[in-house]
């Protein structure tokens, strides 16, 4: 009995790793597609445009308006893409419930809620957050995009660095990579080794830890809104499906953090007595 728990724990890791990466992979093909769009629809993919549209025109269609046709196709599949990643993100969160409703009856409850939010914690890291797009109405050419960008944590952190903003990429790096994966890394240890004699020191800096738990949550709140700004010119921003993946962090985060605290608290008071 207890070999098929691990062989069905094992197969759902392995399933809930599966539908992350091909998540994160459609989502890097969406994000592809939706550069190449914007590409298209600046100031000279659009001039473009109009003289294929002008062309075929005159020609009664014998010139077909390839222009248009390229931007019909990366359009159909920008969506197929989208919709993927989304639902590989919804079979990712239909198997996590399906694994932490059957850790109920494991042993390993609590390890398996820490291990789930770490793999969360990796995908929400390495996903786009969302995306940014600055367009602007001109007569004649109509709506115009500026500007598109990705924008994930990880890669926000670099372009922060890169452009000598350290405060704000420092706070991110700090609040939503080193303490985060410092707190699951720290759980999983305690879990391991909580029967030792120095788990109470564990339990002193998973506390202490504990204290920042929701600065994570403000500080990416802080960068949507650092992102989203703009002063000049209309800016579009969409939520992208990294951003789901680091609530489901947060959210596990918080429950193992509680069970782990009373585990932890309970067994070094078994100890001493």
């Amino acid at each position: 009995m207890k070999v098929l728990k691990i062989v069905i724990v094992t197969f759902l890791f392995l399933l809930l790793g599966y539908f992350g990466i091909q998540s994160f992979q459609y989502a890097k093909k969406y994000e592809k597609s939706t550069s190449t769009i914007a590409k298209l629809c600046d100031i000279d993919g659009l001039a473009q445009s109009k003289l294929d549209k002008l062309k075929s025109t005159i020609s009664f269609g014998f010139i077909e308006n390839k222009t248009k046709m390229k931007l019909d196709k990366l359009k159909k599949e920008q969506s197929k893409y989208n919709k993927l990643s989304k639902y590989n993100l919804y079979y990712f969160i239909a198997t996590l419930i399906t694994l932490l409703l059957f850790s109920i009856i494991c042993s390993q409850m609590t390890t398996i809620f820490a291990i789930s939010s770490l793999i969360s914690l990796i995908f929400g890291l390495v996903n786009p957050v969302l995306m940014v797009t600055i367009h602007k109405d001109i007569e004649y050419l109509g709506d115009i995009i500026l500007s598109f960008e990705s924008k994930g944590i990880l890669g926000s952190i670099i372009k922060l660095f890169e452009n000598s903003e350290y405060a704000v990429g420092g706070a991110i790096l700090l609040f939503s990579v080193v303490i985060p994966l410092s707190k699951i890394l720290i759980i999983i240890f305690a879990l391991i080794f909580r029967n030792f004699t120095f788990s109470y020191k564990i339990i002193n800096i998973f506390k202490h830890l504990g204290k920042w738990s929701m600065l994570d949550v403000f500080v990416v709140a802080i960068l949507l809104v650092y992102l989203t700004s703009n002063n000049s010119d209309v800016s579009h921003a969409q939520i992208q499906i990294g951003l789901y993946y680091f609530l489901i962090y947060v959210i596990l985060s918080m429950i193992t953090t509680i069970k782990v605290d009373y585990i932890l608290t309970n067994s070094t008071l078994s100890s001493n007595r």
